[in-house]
């Protein structure tokens, strides 16, 4: 199943990403999205890892939490991320959970995030313990991986239209669907 940009924007409206602003964003040719907050906020955290690192490090991750029967990750992650790299509270522990794994990554591996296998991306998250962890924002690196990137890249594939299918939901919760779906009966 290809994953597309507009399930992307399908899913950033799912999950109340505003319209005008968060996808309005266009990214300048450095990488940026150019979105920054009324005072700057963010760009110490975001220091660790530019947008483009964080941007390519989240879609590293999707490769190995994500399904293989999905293609087009990596252009859906990048729009799913014009809406949640927005210069808020989110975004700032979002690029600095990334940027603390991308530190895991060099220490424990050698390699930046993005140039491990998808085998060793895959051991990475598990020895970190963000496959047995809860989701908790401000809390240990497990947890913070858990929370700020599994689970953000879990919630923007199964939010859109082409994730919702893939677990049976014709409609995920927020889109359409028209009456013939609810007719149809069980399959």
């Amino acid at each position: 199943m290809e994953l597309t940009r507009r399930d992307a924007v399908a899913a950033l409206a799912t999950v109340g990403a505003t319209g005008g602003v968060a996808l309005g964003t266009r990214r300048s040719d450095d990488g940026g999205d150019g979105a920054e907050g009324a005072d700057g906020a963010g760009e110490a955290e975001a220091a660790a890892l530019d947008e483009a690192a964080v941007r390519a490090s989240m879609a590293a991750v999707a490769t190995v939490v994500y399904p293989e029967a999905v293609d087009g990750v990596e252009a859906f992650v990048d729009r799913f991320l014009d809406g949640r790299l927005d210069g808020s509270a989110h975004a700032a522990g979002l690029r600095a959970t990334v940027g603390d794994l991308d530190d895991a990554a060099r220490s424990w591996h050698g390699a930046p995030l993005v140039d491990l296998s998808e085998t060793t991306r895959d051991e990475l998250l598990r020895e970190v313990g963000a496959d047995v962890a809860d989701e908790v924002p401000d809390g240990t690196l497990a947890e913070r991986v858990r929370y700020y990137v599994v689970n953000e890249l879990l919630l923007a594939l199964y939010a859109s239209p082409t994730g919702g299918e893939l677990v049976g939901l014709e409609n995920p919760q927020g889109h359409p669907g028209g009456t013939e779906s609810y007719r149809r009966g069980p399959r």
